[in-house]
C-alpha cells in the first residue's frame, strides 16, 4: 500500500513556522511522516536568542510536531541542549520527533525502509574517531557499513554522490558546485534506493535513473529518484519541500521506462585485491563449493544471497553441514575444521563450529534494530548452549574462544566457535597469544571491551569472546581490534592464532583439512547427538 511522505530541506532553525506550514498541509494530505533531510536548527556558532529559545520551547513542547517526523543530522553540529535531550530519550527530541542519527538503518510502521548518512566526510576521520553520533562528520568507513544494509526505500545523505549530474540534461546553475563523494556514489549503487534526498543551494531534481538488472533484482530495472531540497526561506524561492507516495512492496519495472537515464553511479575500481591464493569474490573461511573466479573485466559487486555460501538460500550450500537452525541464525560444523576428532579427547568430534545469521548481512550493524538484537541474543544463547554442552561431557577441563570479523566488505557476518584446553584460558594464553600475533603484524592493539551487537561501531573490528569454565555463564573475557582501510586484515588471523596456540599449524588453511562427506557426516552427527540436549531449537 502506498504512503504519502513529505520531505523538507534545510530548516536552520525556522522551527515554529515551517511546522505550522506542514500541519496545514498534513490536513489535507494526511501523511504517513515527513522526513527532514537538511540542518533542522542553526549552526550554534552562529544562533542567535531566537533560536536558542526555539530549540528549549520545541524540547519542552511548546512547538507543536503535528504528525511523526524524522530529522536528519545536515552539516551543522547539533545544539547541546538537543544533544543532551537525545542522549536521555533514545533519539526522541518531543512528541512525534526523532532523529534519524548520523549512521543508521530505519524501518517506519508502514515498512518503509530509510538508510541515512549524515555529516560531510572527514578524510581524516578513522578506526572508531566518528563514533559520536551527533557530530556532523563521517569516514569513508561510516560509508561502507551502511552498504551492508543491502537495500533502501529512501536514501538520506548530507553531501551528494560523485558524479550524480552524468547523463543529466536538468540544468543546475549554482556558483559553486555542492560537494559530492565518491563513496556515497558506491552506496547509492550497492543499495539502489528507490528516492535520494540530499540538500543543496538550489534545487535539483534529477531524471530517474535505472540500475543495470542483475540476478539480485531478479532481471527487474530498479529505479532511483535524485533530488536535492533548497533551504526554507531561500532568496530565489526554490523549492525546500516535496511530497510523494511510496509503496515500498511494488515491483521494479520489467523494462526502462521512458524519460529514465542509465545510473550514473556505479561501485568505484579501488576495491582491495582478493586473496592471492584464492582469486575469489570474498574473503574468509566459508562452507560448500568454492565460489566461481570473476571472469576478466566482469564488475566486483556485492554477493546476493542466492550466491552467497553462508546463506541457505543458496541452492549450493553443504547442508549436510548443518547442525541446528534457530529463528534468526543456524548452527554449523565448519568446512576443513582446524581441529580433528582427536584433538580433544573428551569430545570425539572437533567441535569447530560457525554461528550464522540467516539474514544475508556483511555485519550485524546494519540490521535494523529488532532483527539485530534477535539474531544476537540467538547467536549468543547457541554460544552458551555449547559452552553448557563442554561442561557435561568434560566437566572444566575445556573452554571456549569464538571470534568474529566484523568487516563491510564481507558478504555474511559469521561466529565462529572451538573448544580449547582450560588451563590456555586460565593461564592467560589464548589472550597473549591473540596480542602476540596482533604485534607481529602491527595490527592496532586489542582492547578488553565488550562491544555487544556492534551497532555503535563505525569501523571494521576483529572481536574475541573466551570462556573459563570456572567462571558463571555471564561472565567472559571480552577483546575487541578495530581497524580501517589502512590495515589489510588477514581473513584467517583468528584461525592462525588458534592453530600455533593448539600446535595445528599444518592446520592453518582449511583449504588442506578437506574430509570425505562421509567423514563431514559423521562428524556431525556425533556433535548433535552431544548437542541434542542443549539444542533449544527442539523444545
Amino acid at each position: 500500500m502506498a504512503s504519502k511522505i513529505v520531505v523538507i530541506g534545510d530548516v536552520n532553525g525556522q522551527v515554529q513556522t515551517v511546522f505550522q506550514k506542514i500541519a496545514g498541509l498534513h490536513a489535507k494530505n494526511s501523511f504517513a511522516f515527513a522526513l527532514v533531510v537538511g540542518n533542522l536548527f542553526a549552526d550554534p556558532a552562529a544562533a542567535t536568542e531566537v533560536d536558542d529559545s526555539n530549540v528549549q520551547s520545541l524540547i519542552d513542547g511548546e512547538i507543536e510536531v503535528p504528525l511523526t517526523t524524522y530529522f536528519a543530522l545536515g552539516s551543522n553540529p547539533l545544539p547541546p541542549a538537543v544533544v543532551e535531550k537525545l542522549e536521555s530519550s533514545d533519539d526522541e527530541l518531543c512528541q512525534n520527533l526523532y532523529y534519524l542519527g548520523k549512521r543508521t538503518t530505519t524501518k517506519t510502521s508502514e515498512g518503509i525502509r530509510i538508510v541515512a548518512l549524515g555529516g560531510n566526510l572527514d578524510p581524516n576521520v578513522v578506526a572508531g574517531a566518528s563514533k559520536d553520533k551527533y557530530t556532523p562528520f563521517y569516514s569513508e568507513t561510516d560509508a561502507r557499513v551502511l552498504r551492508g544494509a543491502t537495500t533502501a526505500d529512501i536514501l538520506v545523505t548530507n553531501q551528494w554522490p560523485q558524479g550524480i549530474r552524468t547523463r543529466s540534461k536538468v540544468p543546475f546553475n549554482v556558483e559553486g558546485e555542492p560537494a559530492a563523494q565518491e563513496c556515497l556514489a558506491d552506496l547509492c549503487a550497492v543499495l539502489k534506493p528507490r528516492y535520494h534526498f540530499s540538500t543543496s543551494g538550489d534545487f535539483f531534481e534529477r531524471e530517474p535513473f535505472f540500475h543495470t538488472p542483475s540476478e539480485e533484482t531478479e532481471g527487474l530495472y530498479p529505479i532511483t529518484r535524485f533530488l536535492s531540497l533548497a533551504a526554507y526561506g531561500n532568496p530565489n524561492k526554490q523549492k525546500w519541500i516535496y511530497a510523494f507516495s511510496i509503496d515500498p512492496s511494488a515491483s521494479h519495472p520489467v523494462a526502462v521506462p521512458a524519460g529514465t537515464t542509465a545510473s550514473p553511479v556505479a561501485l568505484s575500481d579501488k576495491k582491495r585485491p582478493p586473496p592471492k591464493e584464492s582469486g575469489l569474490v570474498y574473503e574468509d573461511d566459508h562452507r560448500g563449493r568454492r565460489p566461481h573466479k570473476r571472469r576478466k573485466g566482469e564488475h566486483r559487486g556485492p554477493l546476493s544471497a542466492s550466491e552467497c555460501f553462508f546463506c541457505l538460500a543458496n541452492e549450493n550450500v553443504a547442508t549436510h553441514l548443518v547442525a541446528s537452525i534457530g529463528d534468526n541464525a543456524y548452527l554449523t560444523t565448519a568446512k576443513g575444521p582446524l581441529a580433528t576428532p582427536t584433538t580433544f579427547p573428551k569430545l570425539g568430534f572437533p567441535g569447530h563450529l560457525l554461528l550464522i545469521p540467516l539474514t544475508h548481512t556483511s555485519t550485524l550493524a546494519t540490521l535494523e534494530e529488532e532483527d539485530r538484537h534477535a539474531t544476537y541474543n540467538e547467536m549468543q544463547r547457541y554460544r552458551s548452549s555449547m559452552n553448557g554442552m563442554l561442561k557435561s561431557l568434560a566437566g572444566t577441563d575445556y573452554g571456549s574462544v569464538t571470534w568474529e570479523l566484523s568487516k563491510s566488505s564481507l558478504p555474511h557476518t559469521h561466529w565462529q566457535y572451538l573448544p580449547i584446553p582450560a588451563d590456555y584460558v586460565r593461564k592467560g594464553l589464548v589472550e597473549a597469544a591473540f596480542k602476540a600475533l596482533a604485534e607481529n603484524l602491527h595490527y592496532p592493539p586489542f582492547k578488553k571491551q565488550d562491544v555487544g551487537d556492534g551497532f555503535e561501531e563505525t569501523s571494521d573490528l576483529f572481536r574475541v569472546m573466551i570462556w573459563n569454565p570456572d567462571d558463571p555463564e555471564t561472565k567472559q573475557t571480552s577483546l575487541v581490534l578495530r581497524f580501517d582501510e589502512s590495515i589489510r586484515f588477514h581473513p584467517q588471523f583468528g584461525r592462525e592464532v588458534l592453530a600455533k596456540l593448539l600446535r595445528l599449524d599444518k592446520r592453518i588453511d582449511w583449504h588442506n583439512c578437506g574430509q570425505t562427506q562421509e567423514e563431514e557426516e559423521a562428524d556431525v552427527a556425533a556433535f548433535k547427538n552431544a548437542f541434542r540436549a542443549f539444542d533449544f531449537t527442539a523444545e
